[in-house]
């Protein structure tokens, strides 16, 4: 076989992810709070950018420089001039007694300022709550210890994750100064922490309760699933105890917290800024973005006459200006175009959305990517990119741009019906319910089906699960006085 070396001419295109366009594609899906960030971090790194001022403040100033108005000028008076006679006459030393003495007061006025740390206020954690009751406990070093590493081991809701061996072994300490300490800080406040169990955890409440019903425990300790279906018949039964005594009983237990240390939660509410505003006048949507906070980018005039001028600045100088001003220009255009896209996928959305605006999430329409894509001739890459996280602020409430795409379901004569507004029709239907006789999932499908919303039972409970909302068992409530009477 010969070997042969020819030149071949092939042309070919080639998409290349300049280190500009991975910039534009990241700030199109940054957050407003992020983009904020990112534009200061910018201002802070690129020197040939700055932040502008608002044209009419620029305005007023250059007016002001120019001559001012007539009423300041009338009201200008003559400069006073003074002779070099009087300066020579003036007593400095008694003038400098009189604006320049020491600032003694000063230096007590700052003994009086609190502390920067009094001034910054924290929320009390669960484990700050309990490791100050510990330290008024009067214990000894090795219980101190002890019980410093059951606070570390409890979670959220103030139960304990770590056994009582791991804990004894992590510190060297033996069992039973472990399960001293484990009780001693049961009783500490809130009443029930520090448990291994819900069963424990009620049982410790309910023990330092003043209540003389002595059924309490007892269903507690082994009653607690029928307890959750509400099957009262059956606790009375196993007991061998009249219903009469066993709903009192109940009621002092439905009292009980369950989750003791939920109220020294860490998790802190997050306040959304919308990105867009969306307004109806008449028959006409308005969209309006948010831009109150963002800095206006531009140009320092400085560089750019430093570039004008041939010879001003070295050519390494000019080298790097020039790196600067290309980054500056991409970045501002790369805004203004994150802007524009948000802007126009924002109107498509709402055009197809437009009777959720007069009535609700009951009338949204079924809409996917592709739809809004189609419109603004986009790829629906972008269109999620810019959907993630945006909010938008309708006269309906606050929104995320992705609430507004949903799936299909099918209606009557062919119809479709967006999936959430059935999951809201499911939550109206459920929050108008008798609650001693609530809807069952295949109650809640057959008052859909006669809405023409043809939807299965299993569906149903899906999204009765996705709205938080639980079955009709545990929804079921029994008005206690009624029943006795009725018994």
């Amino acid at each position: 076989m010969a070997l042969e070396i020819k030149q071949q001419l092939r042309l070919s295109q080639q998409l290349i992810m300049t280190p500009q366009l991975q910039q534009a594609i990241k700030l199109l899906q940054l957050s407003r709070l992020e983009l904020l960030e990112n534009l200061h971090q910018e201002l802070e790194a690129n020197p040939v950018l700055e932040e502008a001022l608002s044209e009419d403040l620029e305005a007023s100033q250059v007016e002001k420089t120019e001559g001012g108005s007539e009423a300041e000028v009338e009201d200008r008076q003559p400069e006073v001039n003074i002779g070099e006679q009087a300066f020579e006459n003036m007593d400095w030393d008694n003038y400098l007694n009189d604006y320049y003495t020491p600032r003694s007061e000063d230096i007590s006025e700052d003994r009086d300022i609190p502390s920067y740390e009094n001034m910054v206020s924290k929320k009390t954690s669960l484990t700050d709550h309990l490791m100050w009751q510990l330290s008024l406990s009067n214990l000894t070093p090795e219980e101190e210890r002890m019980g410093s590493e059951i606070i570390g081991n409890l979670d959220g809701n103030g139960y304990l994750k770590a056994s009582l061996e791991e804990i004894s072994q992590s510190t060297g300490l033996d069992m039973d100064l472990a399960e001293r300490v484990l009780k001693r800080i049961q009783e500490f406040d809130p009443l029930g922490v520090a448990s291994r169990d819900l069963k424990e955890c009620l049982l410790i409440q309910a023990r330092h309760l003043t209540h003389s019903n002595p059924w309490v425990e007892s269903i507690i300790l082994d009653h607690l699933n029928s307890l959750e279906t509400k099957n009262y018949q059956a606790i009375a039964r196993a007991l061998q105890a009249p219903i009469e005594e066993i709903i009192p009983a109940i009621e002092v237990i439905l009292h009980l917290d369950p989750k003791p240390g939920r109220l020294y939660s860490d998790e802190e509410s997050q306040y959304i800024s919308p990105d867009i505003f969306v307004y109806k006048v008449g028959e006409e949507v308005h969209i309006v973005l948010n831009e109150d906070g963002l800095p206006r980018l531009r140009i320092n005039a400085f560089y750019k006459q430093a570039l004008s001028q041939r010879g001003a600045v070295s050519e390494t100088t000019r080298d790097y200006i020039q790196e600067k001003l290309r980054s500056a220009i991409w970045l501002i255009k790369s805004i203004h175009q994150r802007q524009r896209t948000i802007y126009r996928v924002a109107e498509s959305i709402f055009k197809f959305q437009h009777d959720f605006l007069d009535h609700g999430i009951s009338h949204l329409k079924p809409l996917i990517l592709k739809d809004v894509a189609e419109e603004v001739q986009m790829h629906e890459s972008t269109i999620s990119r810019v959907t993630t996280n945006k909010y938008v602020h309708t006269p309906q409430g606050i929104f995320e741009l992705k609430f507004f795409f949903n799936s299909s379901l099918a209606g009557a004569n062919g119809e479709t019906v967006a999936s959430e507004s059935v999951k809201e029709r499911i939550r109206l239907l459920i929050s108008g319910e008798d609650q001693t006789h609530p809807l069952s999932d295949q109650e809640l499908t057959e008052l859909l089906l006669k809405e023409n919303i043809h939807i299965a039972r299993r569906t149903v409970a899906k999204y009765r699960e996705a709205l938080g909302l639980l079955p009709s068992n545990k929804r079921k409530k029994i008005p206690m006085e009624q029943w006795m009477r009725s018994k």
